[in-house]
């Protein structure tokens, strides 16, 4: 019975393949080489063989089967021991050999003789023959236990059909009965699959919820206008969060959106700043008047400092927005500049700053209120602004001020003014100066400005002294009683212990000006003082400077109202008299104002460096003034008298009485030398001689006028009357203090020249001309000539002599010898000067 080739489906087929038989494949059975046929089919009978056979090599009978491996080899060893040939030893090596390796063997087989594969080949046939041989011997060895086992399986497949439908309807009921399993197990299935999807939604949106809630976070901190804190938030997204969950598309709108938050919140920060400096421009003003209040503050008023009045915040949020977006610089640079620009316009005057006190105050304010803010910003924050550059700005705004302060206060004209900006200034240093600033430049300027200071007060005082001329009577102050005494004395230093003794009511030598004058020069002192104060100075400088200005204003100022005052029309004679008196009770009055300026400073006047005042000197000046005003006032009245003259100069004889006009000349005169007491005597005896003297030239000047061209001995006459008044007078000693003739020597051209005439002594003239006690030493040839020769053509003329036929001859050839001797002198004098 020929065995049955076994399906690949076959029970047997499995077994061998769960065994790890050898599997053949059925196409090679195909193929037409007989050889692959005939190892094939030895193979599948050596392992049905051995299926069939018992364990341990047994056969089924329970004899031992012969062992296929000691058939070959008894082969082999017959072989080996027929000859051990080379094409054995390749033999064995390719049935021991790994099909992989048996190449280089095979390879062996060629490299020997050139017919050496022809001798291998048939030895390869004879083993291939003793192998089938050897396997067919194992086929019918084993082929009646093949038989048997397949007939057993015959038998076995029925059972197996059974056992295959019962299976098949258990497979079906299960089927059936699983359905609903099944479909629960689906359900169960989709469900965990729901679960697993929502787990991992689950840990999905728990990476992305923390990003939203920061997204959210950053939006209401937007909204609410935190933008530092929205930065941060910011960064947390874009270096924490966002990358968790980079991948959805949600995250990338959000990173993709936020430098546009960035820039948004850069603009919106900018425009805070912008809004916050333009409102900080507006209330430096406010800033810099608190500021300056507070430079001395009361122990009880609370001290307000820049953020109580500011919010800054604008400032410092902007500062860390674009410290965190790392464009720092960037800001610090516009807010540079944009407090520079500021600062320029702050420094800008109005036009009419200098009107008023309050254009002063505002200016001030607004440039500390400016300056105040940029200490706080200095120090409040790190590197935005630096000392330097706030010092840059200082210095520039120094500058600036000065100018400023130099223009606008050289307009000013009141005094009360420029002092109210001195007050300013001063609180504007030492507030500036409590922040830091420098402030020297400015207490410099303060001297200038106080000379100006020093300028419109001494024109203030001008006028006030102008006043007090104007509505003085000029006359000595009386005083009806004790109390009105001790009112006079009490503004002004007089004492004086003869005028004490007298009883009242009595008068004191000096006018009302004087004691109003002594007063204003003391408020002078108090008004220069006040700007003295609080410039940090020692009472040295202080008492210098008191001094100096109080010297201008003697020297200067009141020198010239006095000066103008002695010059006017109006002033007449007993009003210059009195304006001597006053000034040397002025003069007198100096010390006692050095005194005053020394309890004002503490300074002694021995000190080495203190200034002395120099009314001694103005005084004195202004008194010469008046005294060459009184000699020239009358001189001009004694001119405006002898104008009134009226004499005949060709009268016969004289009237017996001298003129009218002399008369009136000489009781005018003696009644102003009887003002003239209360002059020093030097002054009046002074003037008493200016004016006999004065008197005596003009009618010296009137005889030889050359205008006059014939003079009689009659009105030759009438002179020596109106001469002779003039010598009483002067020997009645209208002034006292003259000694002896004094004053009548004044007259004594006049004198000798008239006498000459009169007494016709010309021989004695011209016998003693030039001797030292000649009787005529003053008179003049020249003079006698020009009188003599208007006298000679009188004589001509009025033919005096007609009635003295034989004498007239003589007389004219004594006038002509007269004349030529006096010519020859006058001819003399002049070759010999």
């Amino acid at each position: 019975m020929s065995p049955e080739v076994t399906s690949p489906a076959s029970p047997s087929f499995t077994r061998r393949a769960q065994a790890g038989w050898p599997e053949f494949d059925l196409a090679q059975r195909s193929k037409p080489s007989r050889e692959h046929l005939r190892v094939t089919e030895r193979r599948l009978a050596a392992a049905l063989g051995a299926a069939r056979s018992p364990p341990n090599g047994q056969s089924r009978n329970g004899a031992l089967a012969p062992p296929l491996r000691s058939h070959s080899s008894n082969m082999a060893e017959s072989e080996t021991l027929e000859s051990v040939t080379e094409h054995e030893r390749i033999l064995q090596e390719i049935e021991s050999t790994d099909t992989a390796c048996v190449g280089p063997t095979l390879r062996s087989v060629y490299d020997d003789q050139p017919n050496a594969h022809k001798r291998f080949m048939e030895k390869l046939d004879a083993r291939i023959r003793n192998h089938d041989r050897e396997i067919e011997k194992m086929c019918n060895f084993h082929h009646q236990g093949f038989v048997d086992a397949i007939t057993e399986l015959l038998k076995v497949r029925a059972d197996a059909e059974k056992l295959m439908g019962q299976v098949t309807d258990t497979n079906r009921r299960l089927q059936e009965a699983g359905k609903e399993v099944t479909a629960q197990t689906e359900e169960v299935i989709r469900c965990r699959i729901q679960q697993r999807n929502m787990v991992t939604t689950v840990e999905k949106l728990q990476l992305c919820i923390p990003v939203l809630e920061m997204y959210s976070k950053l939006k209401e901190q937007l909204d609410s206008k935190r933008y530092y804190s929205a930065l941060k938030t910011m960064e947390q997204l874009e270096k924490i969060y966002i990358p968790r969950v980079s991948q959805y598309r949600f995250c990338q709108i959000m990173a993709e959106n936020l430098p546009k938050l960035r820039e948004e919140i850069k603009e919106i920060s900018m425009s805070d700043l912008k809004d916050f400096l333009e409102s900080i421009r507006k209330h430096s003003d406010k800033i810099g008047q608190t500021a300056m209040k507070q430079a001395f503050p009361p122990l009880y008023l609370k001290v307000l400092t820049a953020p109580d009045l500011v919010d800054f915040s604008p400032v410092y949020r902007c500062l860390h927005i674009y410290s965190v977006l790392g464009d720092r610089e960037t800001f610090e640079n516009y807010y540079r500049k944009q407090r520079k620009k500021q600062a320029r316009l702050v420094l800008q005057p109005q036009s009419s700053m200098h009107e008023t006190v309050e254009g002063y105050r505002r200016y001030f304010n607004q440039i500390v209120g400016f300056f105040v803010v940029e200490d706080h910003i200095l120090h409040a924050t790190q590197g935005l602004v630096t000392r330097a550059f706030t010092d840059e700005l200082w210095n520039m705004a120094l500058s600036k001020i000065i100018a400023v302060l130099r223009t606008h206060s050289s307009y000013c004209s009141d005094p009360d003014l420029v002092l109210e900006l001195k007050n300013l200034i001063v609180i504007f240093a030492d507030t500036l100066q409590g922040y830091g600033f420098p402030v020297n430049r400015l207490f410099d300027l303060l001297f200038e400005i106080r000379d100006q200071y020093n300028e419109t007060l001494l024109k203030k005082w001008a006028l006030v002294f102008r006043d007090i001329f104007e509505q003085d009577n000029y006359s000595p102050i009386p005083v009806e009683n004790e109390e009105e005494y001790r009112s006079v004395v009490s503004r002004f230093p007089f004492h004086d212990t003869e005028i004490e003794k007298q009883p009242f009511p009595k008068k004191l030598p000096m006018s009302q000006s004087v004691p109003q004058i002594y007063t204003q020069v003391k408020e002078f002192i108090y008004a220069s003082l006040k700007f003295s104060e609080s410039l940090h100075r020692s009472s040295t400088e202080i008492d210098d400077m008191l001094r100096k200005s109080t010297n201008l204003l003697l020297t200067r100022t009141l020198s010239s109202c006095l000066q103008n005052l002695i010059k006017k029309p109006h002033i007449g004679l007993t009003e210059l008299v009195q304006i001597i008196i006053n000034t040397t009770h002025l003069e007198q009055a100096c010390r006692y104002l050095e005194d005053f300026i020394t309890n004002i400073t503490n300074v002694s006047p021995e000190t080495i460096h203190t200034t002395r005042l120099y009314g001694l000197s103005t005084f004195k000046d202004a008194r010469h003034a008046a005294e060459g005003e009184i000699y020239t006032k009358l001189n001009q009245k004694i001119d405006e008298f002898i104008q009134l003259a009226d004499y005949e100069w060709s009268m016969s004889e004289s009237d017996g009485r001298a003129s009218g006009y002399l008369m009136d000349l000489i009781n005018f005169l003696r009644s102003t030398f009887q003002v003239f007491t209360h002059l020093p005597g030097k002054v009046a005896q002074t003037a008493c001689m200016s004016a006999c003297k004065h008197l005596s030239t003009s009618l010296m000047q009137m005889l030889l006028d050359s205008e006059l061209k014939q003079i009689s001995m009659g009105a030759i006459q009438q002179f020596n009357l109106d001469v002779i008044q003039c010598e009483l007078f002067a020997s009645s000693e209208p002034v006292p203090g003259f000694q002896g003739d004094t004053l009548q020597l004044a007259f004594i051209d006049l004198r000798q020249l008239l006498d000459l005439f009169m007494v016709w002594d010309w021989s004695t003239y011209l016998a003693d001309y030039g001797q030292p006690n000649s009787k005529y030493l003053r008179v003049n040839p020249s003079t006698a000539l020009a009188l003599l020769e208007k006298m000679k053509d009188t004589s001509k003329k009025n033919n005096i002599f007609s009635q003295f036929r034989k004498n007239d001859r003589d007389k004219q050839k004594l006038i002509e010898t007269v004349v030529k001797q006096l010519r020859s002198l006058v001819n003399g004098m002049s070759q010999h000067p």
